[in-house]
């Protein structure tokens, strides 16, 4: 299998991200965006022109931007993590996190993916670790009640319990697709509140195995992603602040760093 299509081996993407909110106003864009697919196992074997594993170069990965933040390897800390929610056993495979990586020591990213696995390569744990403009983060644990493999296009659901978007109390939940496998990976989340779909997202892309070609054309493409991904936030922010949609202050961060 050609490295692009296996889901559990190193891949840059290249993709948008879809955001459209359907009420109080309707507000649609699409941009273009690239995030790596790192297995957790494999980070200390990685040697990738530009990309610095746990050091400084063009496009830098460290442990301290994930999980516990203070950091100590990831694949421990996400491995206690499911034990203590009894998701051990049945999610003990390979783990991919699916993120941005630092440009030039810059970074900010608004949510990253862990794709956990069974011995057998089946995915059946998701943590979703979501970032907001204040510097809190926030981990959602979703899996099927039964724990039986997620396949493309089940739906899991997560009450909202952390501040995002000013423009949408913490109320409500979200319901995630995910299309972990094959050459485009890709992960879809809708906001329901009161009843109704508030908003639709989602970002995905075309994987290629994680070498220099891939990470050199991520330089040329997409030269001020970072920046761009925190410019394009403020600039919605402010239309929808100026169609004045109903502006919601951020309360305090919910108690638990993992909800499930």
């Amino acid at each position: 299998m050609n490295a692009a299509h296996d889901p559990l081996m190193p891949a840059a993407c290249f993709g948008t991200v879809f955001h459209e909110r359907h009420a109080p106003v309707c507000n649609r864009f699409v941009y273009p965006l690239a995030f790596l697919r790192l297995p957790l196992s494999r980070l200390g074997e990685l040697a990738v022109p530009l990309l610095g594993i746990e050091r400084a170069n063009v496009f830098s990965f460290f442990s301290r931007d994930h999980g516990p933040r203070d950091g100590t390897p990831l694949l421990p800390w996400l491995r206690a993590l499911l034990e203590r929610h009894g998701l051990g056993e049945v999610a003990a495979g390979e783990v991919v996190l699916q993120t941005m990586p630092r440009m030039l020591g810059h970074l900010f990213n608004p949510v990253s993916f862990w794709f956990c696995h069974d011995r057998a390569g089946a995915l059946r744990v998701v943590l979703a670790e979501v970032n907001n403009t204040f510097g809190e983060h926030h981990n959602y644990l979703v899996h099927h009640p039964d724990l039986r493999p997620i396949r493309p296009g089940d739906e899991l659901r997560a009450m909202k319990v952390f501040h995002v978007s000013p423009f949408f109390p913490v109320a409500g939940e979200y319901r995630f697709r995910f299309h972990a496998a094959g050459a485009a990976p890709t992960v879809a989340i809708d906001y329901w509140e009161g009843g109704e779909r508030r908003l639709s997202t989602a970002v995905g892309g075309r994987a290629r195995p994680l070498d220099g070609r891939a990470m050199c054309a991520w330089l040329l493409r997409y030269p001020f992603m970072t920046l761009g991904v925190v410019v394009r936030i403020h600039r919605q922010a402010l239309r929808l602040w100026l169609r004045r949609v109903r502006f919601f202050h951020k309360p305090l961060p919910p108690l638990e760093e993992t909800t499930r």
